[in-house]
């Protein structure tokens, strides 16, 4: 290390990058440079899944010393100035920590500093990159040849935070469970499509298994951008036709005092409002979660939590719109197409499915079905029976467990790459 000023320059996006990437990667760097003249600058780029608030919880960690939030990204990208024009030391690196891994590049030539890349499952720009940091050996053999040596298999930076989290009798505590009641995740999405759907489909099932085993309990880890009593909305037949065919039931709204919230399905269990986030610390409690696709199942599988991935078939094939040209001109007909619609939606889905295709990222990743994924007419019943299964079956939870965390990489990952971003610009 040499005892000059350095800029230590962290570009990271969404909520699950800053909490699982970025605070172990700062905490590492300075216990390696302890003493040293280290200024921890974080600049975050725009995300879909961001709540407004990434800023305040990274100039919280007390190893950052300055942030920019997302809004002024672009125009530092075009003018090379932050909203608060900040100075820059001389000598310097970039680190990519979440976003695209194009701006590590773009900034490192803005500030003349070198990039280095943590590549989860792929390192991009690899002629411009100084050196990238591995989540498993498969991310180098990807990689071009001629840039391969550019390549340090550091681990999985998530399995370090999945390997600290240890709060399982606080978050036993704030539920009022006992350590061996079963806990399943419900995670119904956050947008208003997945909504319509998830709400009411997974209210039927929390109903069947708690039917059948009323000792389990349930828990909606709440996204951020979510407003809760929304939640109930959905639930409403009268604001949602898709309660009817899920047979989902009315839900309410209990606000307990000093407790958590939590919605009270008629006739069926409690569903617990968990609204912390990212909440990696209740997920990892949960034995199995029940998810809509999307960004759900990565987070599940970084965390290597068994899920059941559910793609209700009344649904997709109904409201499911990505159709073009001539199928688009059919699907718009007044009259038949809305029918035209489904059935195209249908045969195209059924297509997919029939040649192997995933829709969950863990088995995306894998290229093979590692986690269920429940592509049917679905109903509270019938997911009921599969979530009832598991539970029965905790060997079987467990093998799926192994396999997602196979998938990733070792931990320690924080301290590699702390190192690697050190030697950049020692």
């Amino acid at each position: 290390m040499t005892d000059r000023a350095l800029d230590i320059v962290i570009l990271s996006n969404g909520p699950g990058e800053i909490a699982t990437w970025v605070k172990p990667i700062v905490r590492a760097l300075r216990n390696h440079a302890e003493g040293a003249h280290l200024r921890i600058s974080v600049l975050l780029s725009p995300c879909p899944h961001a709540s407004g608030n990434e800023h305040v919880t990274a100039l919280s960690y007390p190893e950052v010393d300055r942030v920019q939030a997302a809004t002024h990204f672009f125009r530092f990208l075009l003018t090379g100035k932050t909203a608060d024009n900040w100075d820059w030391h001389p000598q310097g690196v970039v680190v990519f920590l979440g976003g695209d891994q194009l701006y590590p590049v773009l900034v490192g030539k803005r500030l003349g500093y070198g990039a280095v890349v943590y590549a989860e499952w792929e390192g991009r720009w690899q002629g411009w990159v100084k050196s990238f940091g591995a989540m498993q050996p498969q991310v180098v053999d990807k990689a071009n040849p001629k840039y391969q040596d550019k390549f340090t298999v550091v681990g999985d930076l998530m399995a370090d935070v999945s390997a600290a989290q240890d709060h399982r009798p606080a978050i036993e505590a704030r539920l009022g469970i006992d350590p061996d009641t079963p806990l399943v995740g419900v995670l119904p999405g956050s947008k208003p499509l997945k909504l319509k759907m998830g709400v009411p489909l997974m209210s039927a099932i929390a109903t069947h298994v708690h039917h059948h085993r009323p000792e389990t309990n349930f828990v909606i880890p709440v996204a951020p951008t979510l407003a809760v009593q929304s939640l109930v909305s959905y639930a409403d037949p009268a604001q949602n036709a898709f309660v009817k065919i899920f047979g989902g039931r009315p839900l309410e709204l209990v606000t307990p005092p000093e407790q958590l919230p939590y919605l009270q399905i008629e006739k069926g269990p409690r569903l617990y409002l968990w609204q912390p986030f990212p909440a990696f610390d209740v997920l990892s409690r949960c034995q199995l979660c029940i998810t809509t696709v999307g960004a759900n199942t990565a987070q599940l599988g970084a965390l290597a939590v068994p899920m059941l991935v559910l793609l209700p078939a009344q649904q997709i094939v109904k409201e499911f719109d990505y159709l073009d040209g001539l199928p688009s001109l059919l699907s718009k007909l007044p009259g038949v197409g809305l029918v035209l619609r489904q059935l195209i939606n249908k045969v195209v889905l059924n297509a997919l499915m029939q040649r192997g295709k995933h829709f969950a990222w863990p088995n995306i990743w894998a290229q093979r079905e590692v986690v269920p994924e429940l592509f049917d007419n679905l109903s509270g019943t019938s997911v009921g029976q599969r979530v009832l299964h598991y539970l029965d079956h905790p060997d079987q939870l467990q093998h799926i467990h192994q396999e997602l965390r196979q998938l990733r990489g070792p931990s320690g990952a924080a301290e590699k790459m702390a190192e690697l971003i050190l030697e950049a610009v020692s």
